[in-house]
């Protein structure tokens, strides 16, 4: 059965687009708020919900944070700064080999992975450098 594309799914991506900077729940909430104050929290949330079961944003899951929602559809990994919270792109290194010992060894099937590097960003790097 296909879904309905509705006005509230489309201000939710059109959101996430603009902000372009994998942003979380809460700030495409405030995001669409503020042009669309009668629009929910609870729609928002279940938009980002739809549109990324049905594959139009990227649903990533930060152990310890809040989610971040990508509209970068192409195979890439993120990163985050362990001091400052900047989170960006990464570059995907091959990795099905990764995924298919691990179906071979735990009987799963159609395994996935979601890898989210942490570091110091180079902002945040380069103050701790004039720290010292």
């Amino acid at each position: 059965m296909e879904k309905r594309n509705t006005i509230q799914k489309q201000l939710v991506i059109d959101a996430v687009f603009r902000l372009a900077n994998h942003p979380t729940a809460e700030e495409v909430y405030e995001e669409v708020a503020r042009m669309h104050p009668s629009v929910s929290k609870a729609t928002v949330y279940r938009n980002l919900s739809s549109l990324s079961e049905d594959g139009k944003l990227r649903h990533i899951q930060m152990p310890g944070g809040a989610d971040r929602f990508d509209h970068t559809l192409s195979i890439h990994r993120h990163i985050i700064c362990t001091k400052c919270g900047a989170f960006a792109d990464a570059p995907a290194f091959e990795t099905q080999m990764l995924d298919e010992e691990v179906e071979k060894s735990t009987g799963f099937r159609d395994v996935t992975h979601d890898i989210v590097f942490c570091g110091l960003c180079p902002e945040c790097a380069k103050k701790e450098s004039e720290h010292k």
